[in-house]
């Protein structure tokens, strides 16, 4: 039987990363102090890199470094130098882009797996063969991909990674250069400022702004297609996202792939799915490329809302299985008689209304309205350590 299909986390730092693991990712992909195209994340240095490799090997989980901006001469200097240090630190597999890097690699780290990113924009099987023939491990296609074309590449018998979920580059898979005139950022080089999000004047007479943004990426229907047709990995976008994003949606993901496995996927379970998914984003969604040819229905013009919500509560630090007590890190405004659900690591979620809440000294207090305060809950249920607190989903 083929190896059950991996879902692949972003991580921008390791709070993150532990996040992702804990919620049931099965690996994730870091970016370091140089060399990665998230530049504003706050990235691991080597010291750091070398806990997550020990946390997520312990969980036996794995990490993979992006090393995938476009290198201009002088970003050469020094990446062999860093490349070992990485291995030495105990990295899993490199994201990379130019393909210079790729011989190198495979000469000196045999044991490290190299895995093209989605930068260098494949997009036909020609590609993935000369890549396969360089002794590149894993092809990330170009994200304008339809559900056909990625079957073609599957079947080379590459490994296949896909985006499932998250933010959609405009231009073609990050090949950008809208950054660099508009902003002085080099989008190639780790520094895009999301030109594409900006609302521009345009001389109509009229208040009207033009803004040429895609729709954010949700596949979770179609996570069943891609483990039929082969692909091997599930990539979510987002190395700058929340804990609770990552929480929210590794978490929902890995209930999805589990569930097709299971072959127990209801219509029902899928709806809860996506509405838990459509509250932890704040722009629309759809499945651009896979599906259809991208249209106007998947990209935003004018008038568009992003509106975050306040649905997460509160991180929970610890439970009081003798008391019954929950001690949780205030996020969001909730008082006495609001529905709230808890979700754990392990998959599991409890409901209930919330009745009295106390602040660390047990002090019975009127409102939760003070982000990061330390208060406690009664919770008759056991309650797992870095589980989430959020708005009960109706």
């Amino acid at each position: 039987m083929k190896k059950k299909i991996e879902l692949l986390s972003p991580a921008g730092d390791l709070g993150r990363l532990k996040i992702a693991l804990l919620y049931g990712a099965d690996a994730v992909y870091i970016g370091g102090q140089n060399y990665s195209l998230r530049a504003n994340a706050t990235n691991f240095g080597i010291e750091e890199m070398k806990e997550a490799c020990s946390f997520a090997h312990n969980l036996g989980k794995k990490v993979y470094q992006t090393v995938n901006i476009v290198f201009h001469n002088e970003d050469i200097e020094g990446v062999y130098d860093y490349l070992k240090e990485a291995v030495d630190a105990g990295i899993d597999a490199f994201i990379v882009s130019d393909p210079f890097i790729i011989s190198y690699i495979k000469k000196h780290f045999p044991n490290v797996e190299v895995h093209v990113s989605t930068q260098n924009s494949t997009t036909n099987v020609e590609t993935v063969k000369f890549f396969q023939k360089e002794g590149v491990d894993r092809v990330v296609p170009a994200r304008e991909l339809s559900k056909n074309e990625i079957k073609e590449l599957v079947d080379t018998g590459c490994d296949i990674e896909i985006f499932i979920h998250g933010a959609m580059c405009t231009f073609y898979s990050g090949r950008c250069a809208l950054s660099n005139y508009v902003t002085n950022r080099d989008s190639n080089r780790g520094g895009c400022s999301q030109v594409c999000r900006f609302a521009f004047h345009i001389d109509s007479g009229d208040e009207h702004k033009f803004t040429m943004a895609t729709k954010d990426l949700n596949m979770a229907r179609y996570i069943k297609d891609m483990i039929e047709i082969g692909v091997t990995s599930l990539k979510v976008e987002g190395r700058m996202r929340s804990h609770y994003y990552l929480a929210t949606v590794i978490s929902s993901y890995r209930k999805i792939i589990d569930a097709v496995y299971a072959d127990n996927l209801t219509e029902e379970f899928m709806s809860e799915q996506e509405k838990i998914l459509a509250r932890v984003a704040n722009r629309e969604t759809s499945t651009h490329y896979f599906t259809h040819m991208a249209d106007e229905t998947d990209q935003y013009y004018t008038g568009r809302q992003e509106l975050s919500n306040q649905d997460f509560l509160a991180y929970v630090l610890d439970y009081d299985d003798e008391n019954h007590m929950v001690t949780i890190s205030e996020r969001n405004y909730f008082e006495p008689n609001t529905e709230v659900e808890i979700f754990m690591p392990s998959g599991k979620v409890i409901s209930f209304t919330v009745d009295k809440i106390y602040d660390q000294n047990m002090n019975e207090i009127e409102k939760a309205c003070h982000p990061e305060e330390i208060l406690k809950l009664k919770v008759d249920e056991f309650v797992e350590k870095d589980s989430m607190m959020r708005i009960k989903v109706q």
